[in-house]
């Protein structure tokens, strides 16, 4: 549901508020940590998946099935974590800001803006039915 004109002033005063009082932690809720954040899913993703081999060839040799089938299935949900993980990282070069400014950051930002409001409505809402 769109916003109407005033709701979308008061949540760009509220943005540049926010920005004027502690831009560091504004910039971090752009999503400029987003790289970092699903590089590091990646790599724990990966060190998972190495424990789950560890898991599955321990079992092997004591010949207990169950820890293989544990190792087996770490193994499985690591990897899905990892590739979910790659496709949603940004490339070297690209910045998930950068280049379509005008019409990227707007949209990062309203959603996250859309998720404030939803919360703020939610509370209103909760207030209100006491």
């Amino acid at each position: 549901m769109p916003l109407s004109e005033h709701e979308q002033r008061m949540l760009e005063q509220m943005e540049r508020a926010l920005y004027a009082e502690d831009p560091k932690f504004a910039t971090a809720l752009e999503g400029s940590g987003l790289r970092t954040y699903t590089r590091r899913r990646v790599y724990q993703a990966v060190a998972g998946f190495l424990v789950g081999i560890a898991l599955l060839m321990a079992g092997m040799v004591a010949k207990q099935v169950w820890l293989s089938v544990v190792g087996f299935l770490v193994m499985l949900g690591c990897a899905v974590l990892a590739v979910t993980g790659w496709r949603k990282a940004p490339k070297p070069g690209e910045q998930p800001s950068g280049g379509q400014q005008t019409r990227r950051q707007p949209r990062q930002k309203r959603s996250m803006m859309d998720r404030i409001e939803q919360r703020w409505q939610r509370r209103r809402d909760e207030q209100g039915g006491h």
